[in-house]
């Protein structure tokens, strides 16, 4: 499992590096103007519904679903019932596009009610959405592709498809002279990189035996189970989305840019919550269920507090950086062409907002599996539907003295809710959620966090001189010297805290 997760992991890491190549050349050619403001709403509009039917809601119903099939039935009934699957998702998938590009003016005003007095932002929203909305039907399919490999430890391709995305948009944006606008560029990629995410995604799995053929959906004992558990899933996702959906709502009814720096600093904030937190959960999942439909229960807990152990480790970098240095980062990674040092504020303090909720956004997968893995997809709808509630009410109650800052803090707040009420509700149903090794580790890792954030304030204000006597690249050096500083000291605190040994046996599965 733990060599799993870094697989995942180490792709997930290649395509956020592709894509803040992608973010760098995004901000230099679209900047935080109007133009950008309507490419990232009609990028995020397919982007929310992909997270509510495919990627969020699908995999945590389909995989455990699969799995048992796959288990107790063999490998000819499993493949036949994700053939079926594959023909209802085609379906849905035509379907949703056909209305959504027939209703394209009331989706944006509807989601998006602030551009309506923006003629020019909205109709551009308007014509960005046409062009990446049918990326959802080609992701949709690539989700369900994905989670066959998955559930048969295939996780290399699955992993690095989200590659194609960045270098199709990067491809198109170098060539933004031959499109009507940049953000026309732009979301041609986004379309033309589904093509590509599907195309390498049916190659791995006909590599392996595993490619999937249209069949007719029966609706059979496993297929019932899948679609029961679908359901609540769907509902725990849009929940989810519903904040999220609050957020681009809200923030275009903000000043222009605020989309903008909402983007930019969700890009940031979401590598190590895809690197680390995501990677572990799309592993841990099919991990999990296989150990419980073994009854193997200690052993699933086991695997789910050492993901917990893991992820909270490698995020602690990302988690002091966002809170101690978040303008430095934007600095250096965008601050050129059409991004300015105000942008970068901007950014930088949404930043740290969303830094607030970094340790439960990693963790939250791992806390989820328990349920998804015994095909309780319900409990965890509870969680995330009233922690969305709570999050949506703050983002309302904030926007108007903070702005976007307000709408990341108001997401990191419902992060924490969240996570806390999934692990009550772990602990009542006796569910496992940690072990003892767990909670040794806990204040070891919250002193080296604590250690990192002072190093990372101090190299700040150490390394600024130097950085300010350079001709060029003053931004990318003060940002190189604190993390420098940073691994130096995080390296050296790991080893000294935790000891070789524990490492050893972390990373090789044992207590």
């Amino acid at each position: 499992m733990i060599r799993s997760i870094f697989t995942v992991g180490g792709w997930t890491l290649l395509s956020r590096l592709t894509g803040f190549a992608r973010d760098i050349v995004m901000a230099a050619v679209l900047g935080a103007g109007p133009l950008a403001d309507a490419f990232y709403i009609a990028f995020r509009l397919p982007n929310h519904f992909r997270s509510i039917f495919a990627e969020g809601a699908f995999n945590t119903a389909f995989i455990p679903a699969y799995a048992r099939v796959k288990t107790v039935e063999g490998d000819a009934k499993a493949r036949g019932f994700a053939d079926g699957i594959l023909t209802a998702v085609v379906l849905v998938q035509l379907a949703i596009l056909a209305l959504a590009l027939l209703a394209t003016d009331w989706v944006v005003a509807t989601l998006a009610p602030g551009l309506s007095g923006d003629p020019e932002r909205f109709g551009l929203t308007v014509d960005f959405t046409r062009i990446t909305f049918p990326y959802l039907g080609l992701i949709a399919v690539v989700t369900l592709v994905g989670g066959v490999l998955n559930a048969n430890d295939r996780f290399w391709a699955a992993a690095a498809a989200s590659i194609l995305l960045n270098v199709a948009m990067v491809g198109t944006l170098s060539v933004a002279g031959l499109f009507p606008t940049a953000g026309h560029a732009a979301a041609w990629g986004v379309l033309i990189s589904g093509f590509l995410q599907l195309g390498l995604l049916v190659f791995d799995a006909e590599r392996h035996g595993l490619g999937l053929r249209f069949g007719r959906p029966r609706l059979d004992p496993e297929m019932r189970a899948f679609l029961l558990a679908l359901g609540p899933a769907i509902i725990g996702s849009a929940g989810v989305q519903l904040a999220i959906f609050a957020d681009t709502i809200i923030a275009s009814f903000l000043p222009q840019g605020a989309v903008a720096a909402l983007f930019y600093a969700d890009r940031i904030n979401q590598l190590p919550i895809g690197v680390v937190g995501i990677a572990a959960g799309i592993v841990l999942l099919p991990e999990m269920s296989r150990r419980i439909s073994a009854g193997d229960i200690e052993g699933a807990r086991h695997a789910q507090s050492r993901a917990i152990e893991l992820t909270l480790l490698l995020a602690l970098p990302f988690l002091a950086a966002a809170l101690t240095i978040p303008e430095i980062i934007m600095r250096g990674l965008f601050l050129r062409g059409a991004f300015t040092g105000e942008a970068a504020a901007a950014a930088g303090a949404t930043l740290a907002a969303y830094g607030i909720g970094l340790a439960p956004f990693v963790v939250m997968r791992a806390f989820m599996s328990p349920f998804y893995a015994r095909g309780d997809t319900r409990t965890p709808v509870m969680a995330t539907l009233g922690a969305a509630v709570v999050n949506i009410a703050l983002k309302v109650a904030l926007m108007g003295s903070f702005a976007q800052v307000g709408l990341a803090f108001a997401t990191s707040i419902g992060a924490w809710i969240t996570v806390i009420v999934l692990a009550i509700l772990a602990r009542r149903r006796g569910y496992e959620c940690g072990d003892a090794q767990l909670l040794r580790s806990l204040p070891r890792l919250g002193l080296i966090g604590l250690a990192l954030a002072a190093t990372l304030v101090a190299a700040a204000m150490v390394a600024a001189p130097f950085a300010a006597r350079l001709t060029f690249g003053k931004d990318e050096a003060l940002l190189a010297m604190c993390i420098a500083a940073g691994g130096a000291v995080y390296a050296g605190l790991v080893l000294a805290l935790l000891g070789p040994r524990y490492l050893r046996g972390l990373l090789r599965g044992r207590p």
